[in-house]
């Protein structure tokens, strides 16, 4: 299994962090990673995703792939997995927790199956990680333009 593992400062309160990130529409304008999802954030949701695949050495690659809300706790966590059986678990997740000057957001996803064990350590830094931190940027650039 593999770990990837951010985090951000927001200035900005959970609740302000959360909308953003649980307006899943919204995302094709400023999210760099899941650039597109359709649904509501609720427990349980399955929502519709096409996402950067930053395993592809081809640009502009992408995958698209129904998740399941795993975790939807608005201004705590928001996380999502999707499989596909043997091949491929990923659970993206999203943690938020309120810290002097606004939210500190952990950031990360966690990795399995026969697909993931062909990524070495080098390859999620080198391309997982930077993508999963841009993401924080984006995020932060959001909340900030809607403050």
């Amino acid at each position: 299994m593999h770990l990837i593992r951010t985090q951000a400062m927001i200035a900005a309160s959970p609740e302000a962090v959360w909308a953003v990130l649980a307006d899943f529409a919204r995302y094709p304008e400023w999210n760099p990673l899941n650039l597109e999802a359709r649904g509501a954030a609720v427990l349980g949701a399955k929502i519709p995703m096409v996402f950067r695949n930053l395993a592809s050495a081809k640009p502009g690659a992408t995958i698209s792939q129904t998740v399941t809300l795993v975790a939807c706790e608005p201004g705590k966590s928001l996380a999502w997995a999707g499989h596909v059986p043997l091949l491929f678990r990923g659970r993206h997740h999203f943690t938020l927790e309120a810290a002097a000057g606004g939210t500190r957001v952990l950031h990360g996803e966690d990795l399995a199956g026969l697909i993931a064990l062909t990524f070495s350590k080098a390859q999620i830094a080198r391309d997982f990680t930077p993508a999963y931190e841009a993401v924080n940027v984006a995020l932060a650039a959001r909340v900030a333009a809607l403050g």
